[in-house]
């Protein structure tokens, strides 16, 4: 039996902690009495939950309220860091394959996110590289979505064997 007390404890004692220290004035926490801080402190709730009581199933929620919400925080202020969707796929690809090391499912999926995170991130430098002509990569970007949708009707409605 899995141990349901360590999440909604930790969700208490992080936002307890959060308004405590909002309504005690910390001047130098003012930048994170946000809500990606509260989506942060689910997320860890949520990876705690995930670890600690052997849940591996939280750990893909856990990761990605924790990544969005630390994502949030840094946009803008890390100069490394990419304000780009590509940015959130890349956060569910990690709690994808973080829960394939747990449970040896999702790897598929894990990596099939982190390749849409490739194409977003880098589809200019990737036509840069191999000198592709502009009008095709337009044409090529315009009509990339179709192709995922095509992929993922495949998926749902193709039948089983």
């Amino acid at each position: 039996m899995k141990n349901q007390q360590l999440f909604p404890g930790i969700v208490l004692i992080g936002f307890g902690a959060y308004f405590f220290l909002q309504q005690s004035g910390v001047s130098f926490l003012q930048n994170y009495y946000t809500w990606p801080t509260l989506l942060i402190i689910v997320g860890v709730a949520f990876l705690c939950q995930g670890y600690f009581t052997r849940d591996h199933d939280a750990i893909l929620p856990g990761t990605i309220l924790a990544g969005f919400g630390l994502h949030f925080h840094i946009a803008g202020k890390v100069p490394f860091w990419p304000d780009h969707i590509g940015s959130f796929m890349a956060i569910i690809a990690i709690g994808f394959l973080l829960r394939y090391q747990k449970t040896g499912n999702g790897l598929f999926q894990g990596l099939l996110f982190l390749l849409v995170t490739i194409l977003l991130l880098f589809t200019d430098k990737v036509g840069a590289w191999f000198g592709l002509v502009q009008n095709n990569m337009s044409l090529a970007w315009k009509f990339w979505p179709i192709i995922l949708i095509a992929i993922g009707a495949w998926f749902v409605f193709a039948r089983r064997k």
